[in-house]
């Protein structure tokens, strides 16, 4: 955890913002019978890491809502680490009421505007998603891709929790679609499910553009520092892509979001929506950006952001 805190700070400095989150884990991470110890060290690590860099982005996963450890989790570290969290991770969450309790606990530990992210794991838990996306607490989804193999008793081979399977077998490819289209559906996050093929840069590149250019997910995790930059790369726009939207977005701006015609096509506030959005990206990936259209993102910017 401590290292991939310091790998996180350093790419920050590197890339001038916080690229990729840490989500220190209790529900795989404690050993059993230490889980209020492991609860009582993430908090500690979230605390002393955004005391000394508050751009930092620390999040933590509990245990699922139906585990004994559950309720101390979010007591513990939602109550004296929720102000500095990005957000909460909740696994294994099958319907909205396990929404309801994750967010039940969250007020009553106080921290009533800490967002969840939830892990769906199961083909049930699929089957819900539109619902589960729907909750306003809930700002991303996870696949997770293993329990969701593991769950079809055999029906679906091993091969669907690796590199080409989890891309073409049907149940899963249709699952990770569901997922992603119920999250644009309600305005969340999509995020893809891990590649456990670590040491196979190539794999885990192709995985990210997939998840990204075919699948619509805009999130990816990764169990390997080794993985950190492929998804990076991956998930952020192309330089060609970012020069024609900063050119059709600078253009627009100049025009007070009036239409506009750019390399022969005409463009209004609908295509202006998807070109700041790529932007959006590409700052938040760390990518290198114009300086006119650098400055929409220290204030200057607001204009762009509120388009109808």
């Amino acid at each position: 955890m401590r290292k991939s805190l310091q790998l996180q700070a350093e790419m920050a400095q590197e890339f001038g913002t916080c690229v990729f989150d840490v989500t220190l884990d209790c529900e795989d991470g404690a050993p059993v019978g230490g889980e209020v110890e492991h609860a009582a060290l993430v908090t500690e690590l979230a605390l002393t890491t955004t005391a000394a860099r508050p751009d930092a982005r620390v999040a933590v996963r509990v245990h699922p809502v139906d585990h004994p450890s559950f309720e101390a989790d979010m007591a513990l570290i939602a109550g004296q680490a929720g102000s500095c969290l990005s957000h909460i991770m909740v696994p294994k969450v099958e319907t909205v009421a396990d929404v309801e309790r994750a967010q039940a606990a969250l007020l009553q530990a106080g921290a009533s505007d800490l967002p969840l992210h939830v892990l769906i794991e199961s083909p049930g838990a699929v089957h819900r998603a539109f619902d589960i996306a729907a909750h306003p607490r809930v700002q991303s989804i996870s696949f997770g891709l293993m329990d969701f193999v593991s769950a079809h008793g055999g029906a679906i081979p091993a091969d669907g929790m690796g590199i080409e399977g989890q891309f073409t077998h049907p149940l899963v490819l249709r699952a990770k679609m569901d997922i992603a289209s119920a999250c644009h559906a309600y305005g969340k996050v999509p995020s893809h499910c891990v590649v456990t093929e670590f040491k196979n840069t190539d794999a885990i590149r192709m995985a990210a553009h997939k998840a990204a250019r075919e699948l619509g997910y805009t999130r990816m995790w990764s169990i390997h520092p080794d993985q950190i930059r492929p998804i990076l790369e991956a998930m952020a726009p192309s330089e060609a892509q970012i020069d024609q939207a900063s050119a059709i977005i600078l253009a627009a701006h100049a025009a007070q979001w009036a239409p506009i015609s750019h390399a022969g096509q005409l463009h209004d506030r609908a295509s202006y929506r998807f070109f700041w959005q790529l932007l959006e990206r590409a700052h938040q990936t760390g990518r290198r950006l114009p300086p006119e259209v650098q400055l929409f993102f220290v204030g200057s910017g607001a204009s762009a952001r509120n388009l109808a």
